[in-house]
This record gives C-alpha cells, structure tokens and sequence, in this order.
C-alpha cells in the first residue's frame, strides 16, 4: 500500500490533490467506525461539511516546482467542526490553495470524526495531527520540503488539535521520536476551548520546546471567546515562548477564507499569518 502510495504521489501534477494515509497499518485508538461510510454534503447555509472520517489522511497540495531551487516551507492545514464534522473547505481546500500561491506545500488534515462524545474528544486528532507532522517531515524530499519549516494552521476544535499536538503530555503514538512529531510553528485561528478559566488547558504544557505561535480571532467569537485566547498568548510570553495575537473587533465565529462583504480587514487575516511566517524564516 505504501508503495502504491508513493507512485500515486509522484505522478500526481503540481496543484492536484493526492492523499497519504496515516495509519496504512491500522488506526490507534480510539478508532471511528468505518460505518456509517464518510460523505461530503453542502449544507443550506453554502458550507460544505465532511462528516465519518475513520481513515485519517492527508491530501497533498503540491506546487509547481524548480529542480534547483531550494526545499519549501510547509502548512498543514487542520479544519474545524467541533468535533463532530470537518469543514474542510473554507477551513481547508481554500487555506491550502492560498498557501500554495504563496509558494508552500499545503497539506490538508482529515482527522478521525465523530470524537465529540468520546471523554477526550481530542486524543485521537491530536494524535492524527503529530503523525501528520512525522510524514510531512520524514518525506519531506519527496516534496522538496524543508524539514524545519513546517507550520500547522488550525481552526476551531482544529486549533486545539493542533495545540495539543504540539505542546501536548501525550507521548507520540506511532512516532519514533517526539521531535519528529513538533512543528516548527504554530497558527491558531479562532481556537476552541484553549484555556480551562484563567489557566491553559490541562493537557498541554508551554515551556521552551513548544513552537512559536501565531493567535487569531474576532472579539464577538461566542463559540471560542477571546478570553481563551488571551489567557494562552499570556502562558507564551511567560513560558519564553514566542508569540502573536491579533483580534478584530467582529467576525464572529468560523468565518475561516469565506469572502467579506467589501473585503473589510477579517479578509486580510491570511496575509497577517503568513506576514508572521515570513518572519520567522518561512
């Protein structure tokens, strides 16, 4: 399977998708039945929700590539949906293609749903987001990537995914080594359930080996306010770690590359981020 795999990556064009399992050899627990089957549907409200992940995956954004250029930065993108769906489109199609625009290999993260009822509903993501990280890095020739320059972006239940994989107290399941599981750095957007009142959440622990991170979210977010937020920016600064907020004054909740009504600055956001990356080598 892994070599099928691998032929079916190389002959994949630049800007076509191709997809990596994680777990060729079987899903950790906690697994989701593969029953009922995954499905993609859009909703009334034009949002397009993926829903039943039980094969953990990442689907490979690729860009056109010069032979002797040098390795490119890397984003994996991880979507939102409380646990429950992805919204993979507007929090994750449209964020890769935006990155591979701007000359980053983007991998897009379909992590095991439903998990919400399980008693840690982000032990199984989380452990989807570090083997992603270890893929993206162990094949990182494959993609002329370079292996210090990957960033994991995530929205949401994605956001605290992608938290709790990078500065998580779970050791890594199915990882040779911790480190090749880490990001290099770390973009949260709107994040859910991040800190438990005025600490940061009790599975995770800042200190000098969690990444850089990058904070972003409206003030008028009822879903994940931004007290959640501020609580973690000011664990980083205190732990030594380097870090960013922004928050707009409105934008709600999940509004992730929809269009703004006459642009407005939540559609500039992206640029924000990537702004941040820029700088810290990407």
């Amino acid at each position: 399977m892994r070599m099928a795999c691998c032929l079916l990556l190389c002959l994949a064009a630049p800007g076509t998708a191709a997809e990596i399992p994680l777990w060729p050899e079987g899903v950790p627990e906690p697994r989701v039945p593969s029953d009922p089957a995954e499905k993609v549907e859009t909703g009334k409200d034009g949002i397009t929700r993926r829903s039943n992940v039980s094969n953990p995956r990442l689907v490979v954004f690729d860009v056109a590539r010069d032979a002797a250029a040098a390795a490119r930065p890397a984003v994996i993108v991880v979507p939102g949906g409380g646990f429950s769906i992805l919204a993979d489109e507007h929090e994750g199609t449209a964020v890769c293609r935006w990155f591979n625009d701007r000359g980053f290999v983007a991998f897009l993260l379909l992590y095991r749903v439903p998990t919400g009822r399980l008693e840690a509903p982000n032990a199984g993501p989380a452990m989807d987001a570090r083997k992603a990280v270890h893929e993206v890095r162990a094949r990182a020739g494959e993609f002329a990537v370079d292996p210090a320059k990957i960033a994991i972006v995530g929205f949401s239940a994605g956001g605290q995914t992608a938290l709790v994989a990078a500065a998580g107290n779970a050791p890594p399941t199915g990882v040779p080594a911790a480190t090749a599981a880490r990001p290099d750095a770390v973009v949260l957007v709107y994040p859910w359930k991040v800190a438990e009142g005025d600490a940061v959440r009790g599975d995770i622990t800042l200190d000098a080996r969690t990444p850089p991170t990058f904070i972003l979210q409206a003030a008028d977010d009822r879903t994940s306010p931004p007290d959640g937020a501020a609580v973690l920016y000011r664990g980083l600064v205190r732990a030594g770690v380097p870090a960013e907020i922004h928050v707009y004054e409105t934008g709600g909740h999940g509004f992730g590359m929809k269009p703004q009504p006459g642009g407005g600055v939540l559609a500039d956001w992206p640029n924000r981020a990537l702004e941040w990356l820029r700088g810290r080598g990407f």
